[in-house]
């Protein structure tokens, strides 16, 4: 009886090479790397879909520093990244946190997510961004009766703020970029920020200025909101004027959206017996991104090192010294000969990685 239960549990088991705890740009692309060099990949993330926060929070929002786009929005790079992956056929658990990471005698790893989906393979991938995140709210204790009714902390679709008029909250860049880019959308957009100077880019922030001086941004600097009205749903928002602090100035609005950004939290992973800095985990970026875990990498915005930056193209460049170092892990007797993609393409991966498969199922097993 207890043989056909452990027999069950194993069968329940997902195999593979490399477990990828987090689906963003970086750990897709970290599939691709490690399908160059035949390995297997299997990715686990919290949120439904692939994509991370570039799916989840800015789809439409575009991207300007990644190599050879211009710029691509977010949500046309996931799709670009998930393209890209096919030949090599990665596995994927979505809507399941990663709970728990047990070590073997065999020196792999058992990840067991929050529904109970376990999975087993020699390296563990910890790509997941800046872990579970939380927007900050501003301190207005009615804003609760308005989430989803006028507040929202994060823009999905902007097509929901056609011709409506917007309020937006914030000193950053995606209070920058998303005034500008609802400028030409919204009915008006009026960016309130509590001081003069503004901490995103200085050429977001000269854009802005210009969209004001053409009346397609209302710009309101030394001021805050401060309070929201309206019965069903948002009417109208509070501003409070810095040099007017008697006289507040009731705004009506369709949509208020403060962006004062993410409070990043690891959740479960910071838990698992790693090195942490300031809710990051610390690698070593002298050889490969490896924690002080053996076997246990983590790559993009979740690490941290001297110099980091935390940038997808950095994430990118993370996950392929990260897979070169993966691949000798588990194939410590091989030496693998490293080949440009412009000379043996990516055609014919998918017939030679079953032998790779199966030598490192049998070597977990």
């Amino acid at each position: 009886m207890l043989l056909s239960f452990q027999l069950q549990m194993e069968s329940r088991m997902i195999k593979t090479d490399i477990i990828i705890i987090g689906a963003g740009p970086t750990g897709l692309f970290t599939v691709f790397e490690a399908g160059l060099l035949k390995l297997n990949c299997h990715l686990i993330d919290a949120l439904p879909q692939p994509g991370g926060q570039c799916s989840e929070i800015y789809p439409k929002k575009p991207i300007y520093d990644i190599p050879g786009f211009p710029e691509v929005l977010a949500g046309d790079l996931v799709k670009n990244l998930m393209e890209q992956i096919k030949p090599f056929s990665p596995g994927f658990t979505l809507g399941e946190r990663a709970e728990t990471l047990d070590a073997q005698e065999d020196g792999s790893f058992i990840v067991t997510t929050s529904k109970g989906t376990k999975h087993k393979a020699p390296v563990v991938v910890i790509a997941g961004g800046l872990g579970s995140f939380e927007p900050r709210k501003p301190p207005i204790p009615v804003i609760g009766n308005y989430e989803d009714k006028g507040v929202a902390y994060i823009i999905r679709d902007p097509e929901v703020y056609r011709d409506k008029n917007v309020v937006i909250a914030g000193g950053g860049d995606s209070a920058l970029d998303w005034s500008i880019y609802l400028a030409d959308i919204a009915k008006e957009v009026s960016l309130i920020h509590r001081r003069k100077d503004f901490r995103g880019a200085l050429d977001s922030v000269d854009k802005v200025e210009e969209l004001s001086k053409i009346g397609k941004i209302n710009l309101i600097t030394e001021a805050e909101v401060v309070d929201l009205k309206g019965e069903d749903h948002l009417e109208a928002v509070v501003i409070r004027h810095k040099d007017q602090v008697s006289d507040e100035e009731v705004k009506p609005t369709d949509h208020f959206i403060p962006l004062f950004g993410l409070s990043p939290k690891l959740g479960p992973i910071g838990d698992w017996g790693l090195e942490i800095e300031k809710n990051a985990i610390k690698v070593d970026n002298a050889y490969d991104y490896q924690t002080n875990i053996p076997g246990v990498y983590a790559i993009g915005d979740v690490n941290t090192y001297p110099g980091k930056l935390k940038l997808i193209l950095c994430g990118f460049h993370e996950a392929a010294i990260m897979c070169q170092s993966a691949y000798q892990r588990i194939f410590p007797d091989k030496k693998y000969v490293m080949k440009y993609t412009t000379v043996s393409g990516i055609s014919g991966f998918d017939g030679s990685r079953k032998e790779a498969k199966r030598e490192v199922v049998k070597s977990i097993n």
